[in-house]
């Protein structure tokens, strides 16, 4: 009788230990948040459609607001690296918005000059984008995940290239999920001649607009209940106004925060991220009237206040 009721509980402990298992297993290839990268992937063979969008709104003065979107099919190409391609939208509404109180448009429609009072609304296809991710070490099997990210976009008077470096650590049995990325983004654009450019001035005639962006990301993420996971992302944002990364090409610095929400499913996954613009930013460009720094929040082409990201994925 003992040695069945031993071999009952080996049972059951079996049981849970793979259910464990292809629990790690489910949520291994979701995207745990809307901004911070993960090392985790689809497995070989797997293939997924994740559709993004993104709300950007308000500034301190005026109306401001940007819908993103993002349509994306992944697929597992080893169960170490993956490959997507991003088709990328835009759509824009400004008035006022810019700190002397005058209409400007955000960073992704800087080939328009609307007037200082008009009232700005477009749309835009924005190219499309490639993306490899390559998983060096798993944080299921590694004390830590590391993952390398490189996507190339290309649209109508646009490349970028953004490399990501991606770091992952799991505890308490892969319920608490953390992540930290570095993010570089070089971009050029081609600007067409800015009609109130003083003469001489590089914006006077149609030139190519080089930035660099270097981002900081820190997430962390709780699975409190099947499926259901909660947490907070952290974003620190850095512009440079060419492709060299110095000091005096620095431009401006703005903080992120807030809170994430995710749930997965057998076959798709919802994943929401809130961000604030905290206090404190800084504009390196600018001084004193012209910068655009108001009561330590940057306004600048490529920030606002507040921030919503909505990704879903279904697998199949």
């Amino acid at each position: 009788m003992q040695r069945k009721g031993m071999a009952s509980w080996r049972g059951v402990v079996a049981t849970v230990g793979f259910a464990l298992i292809g629990a790690s297993t489910a949520y291994a290839e979701e995207s745990q948040f809307a901004y911070v990268y993960t090392t985790d992937l689809l497995p070989k063979g797997a293939k997924e459609v994740e559709q993004w969008a993104t709300w950007r709104h308000g500034r301190s003065q005026g109306d401001f607001d940007v819908l993103e979107g993002r349509t994306e099919v992944e697929y597992g190409v080893t169960d170490k690296f993956q490959a997507a391609l991003y088709a990328n939208y835009a759509w824009a509404r400004t008035y006022h918005n810019n700190v002397d109180g005058t209409t400007a448009p955000p960073e992704s429609f800087a080939e328009a000059f609307p007037g200082a009072d008009d009232k700005f609304v477009d749309s835009k296809f924005v190219g499309v984008s490639l993306e490899g991710i390559y998983r060096v070490l798993s944080p299921y099997t590694d004390p830590v995940g590391l993952a390398i990210y490189l996507e190339p976009t290309v649209g109508k008077d646009l490349w970028e290239m953004e490399t990501r470096l991606i770091l992952q650590k799991n505890f308490l049995d892969d319920r608490l999920i953390t992540s930290f990325n570095v993010t570089v983004g070089q971009e050029a654009r081609r600007l067409p001649a800015d009609p109130s450019a003083a003469p001489g001035d590089v914006e006077a005639a149609e030139h190519w607009d080089h930035e660099t962006d270097v981002n900081f990301g820190f997430a962390a993420s709780y699975r409190f209940v099947s499926n259901w996971s909660v947490g907070a992302e952290f974003l620190n944002e850095r512009e440079f106004s060419s492709f060299a990364i110095k000091s005096d090409t620095r431009t401006n610095v703005a903080w992120y925060f807030g809170p994430t929400v995710h749930y997965g499913g057998k076959d798709f996954f919802v994943t929401a991220t809130f961000l604030a613009q905290l206090k404190g930013a800084k504009d390196y460009a600018n001084s004193g009237p012209d910068s655009f720094v108001v009561n330590g929040i940057s306004n600048a082409d490529d920030f606002e206040k507040y921030r919503l990201r909505i990704k879903a994925g279904i697998y199949f």
